[in-house]
């Protein structure tokens, strides 16, 4: 292996054919190492490294061109990268300094990318700076983004981590990461060692926000509800507004994600909130019923109007069909949720032929009430709906009343209607 200083312009370049040749060379060989690097200056000289893969690069001139992929490392970085622990504390005993960043990252960065957490608690007792910003604006602490890097970030926090370090550009604090990645016991040690739970990064999203923004698969319902509850406990702010006066409802309603809906309305968020652009939560999901099929958006436009939502505009209902005909059960939802609401011909015309044939039935019994009254059975349902107000979910349960008759009265679906 050959090694250098910091490269000048017409210095020759080690060229090594593939980062393998590198986990190889150090696993199996790391006792060769140390005579190689045998001083300080050598345990401390950068590798630069060229890779097959290509990129694009810019001249001084302006001009672009493709040339071999470079990277700046070191031993130090390498082995903390890789875990290798023994070849670490060699390097670090025999004067290896814990925070060169010859690539723009600390032998420290690498290991908590990596979840390498013996790495990090050796850099560490040998003065690794845990407040580091590497060349992307991240400190360590915003690179612990798995489940498995969970005792990487005890380490540093127990070592002086600043817990509220915003990154450069998005002004995200460790908390944010946590919470986009979903990781409840990531934000509950942030809380419990002082994290500030409102921060806002660079678009103004709080940690409530994110968590709620990237909730977008039924798998990640459980972990996003458990670190919103988290953040909520600790005092979140549930009507906290992004540059676009999205609040988390709105965030958690264009997922779909029933179940931080029903947890931020339980915390008083406002179910009737507009963002900047007019739309109400019930509009954002209505808007993605379609797309977020798996999600099952009927759950959360039954939620939010069970809880006071206002209803679309009548006339607007149409509108309502040709995006939403795909998703039938939001549509009988919402359709349910009027005492009356005119069937007109130009309804047949909204619903293309597939998916009228794949949802026949129900596409058929709400044609048929083209100019017929609803069931006294249903006028009834919206009388007492009426009565309950905003309530409807609070209220409706506590009536002595059957369960299949509290399920009808908050608008569950049975895939026709009368």
């Amino acid at each position: 292996m050959q090694t250098q200083g910091c490269p000048r312009r017409h210095s020759p370049v080690p060229r090594f054919s593939c980062p393998a040749t590198l986990r190889t060379l150090i696993h199996g060989h790391w006792k060769d190492l140390q005579g190689g690097f045998s001083n300080v200056d050598e345990i401390n000289k950068e590798i630069e490294i060229l890779s097959d893969e290509l990129r694009w690069t810019a001249s001084k001139r302006g001009l672009w061109s493709l040339d071999y992929k470079r990277e700046l490392t070191s031993p130090l970085c390498i082995t903390a990268a890789q875990g290798f622990t023994d070849c670490l504390r060699y390097l670090l005993e025999h004067g290896a300094q814990p925070n060169l960043a010859p690539g723009g990252r600390t032998a420290l960065h690498e290991a908590c990318a990596n979840c390498n957490t013996d790495c990090v608690e050796l850099l560490l007792e040998h003065g690794a700076d845990p407040n580091l910003l590497n060349e992307d604006g991240h400190a360590p602490l915003h690179l612990c983004r798995t489940p498995q890097s969970f005792r990487c970030a005890k380490l540093l926090v127990r070592h002086g981590a600043a817990i509220n370090q915003s990154s450069d550009d998005e002004q995200e604090t460790p908390l944010h990461v946590a919470a986009k990645r979903g990781l409840p016991s990531h934000v509950h040690l942030y809380l419990r060692r002082g994290a500030a739970v409102d921060p806002s990064d660079s678009q103004d999203e709080t940690p409530l926000g994110a968590a709620c923004s990237v909730a977008s698969h039924p798998d990640e319902q459980d972990t996003q509800v458990q670190v919103c509850q988290l953040l909520l406990l600790y005092g979140a702010d549930v009507g906290a507004v992004d540059k676009d006066k999205r609040g988390a409802l709105h965030k958690a309603c264009r997922n779909a994600s029933h179940g931080l809906v029903q947890l931020l309305l339980g915390h008083g968020a406002d179910v009737n909130a507009i963002d900047y652009n007019g739309g109400s939560p019930l509009s954002t999901v209505l808007q993605n019923a379609v797309i977020k099929l798996d999600m099952e958006p009927h759950l959360t436009v039954q939620t939010l109007l069970n809880h006071g939502a206002q209803k679309v505009w009548p006339p607007a209902f149409l509108k309502v069909l040709r995006s939403c005909a795909a998703a039938p059960k939001a549509i009988e939802v919402l359709f349910n949720a009027y005492s009356r609401l005119d069937v007109t011909s130009k309804w047949i015309e909204a619903i293309p032929e597939d998916t009228f044939e794949a949802h026949r039935p129900f596409f058929e019994s709400l044609l048929a009430l083209e100019w017929t009254p609803r069931s006294l059975q249903h006028l009834c349902r919206c009388a007492i709906r009426k009565l309950c107000g905003h309530q409807c979910q609070l209220y409706v349960p506590l009536l002595p009343l059957p369960t299949f008759l509290h399920r009808y009265l908050l608008l569950e679906p049975e895939g026709v209607v009368f």
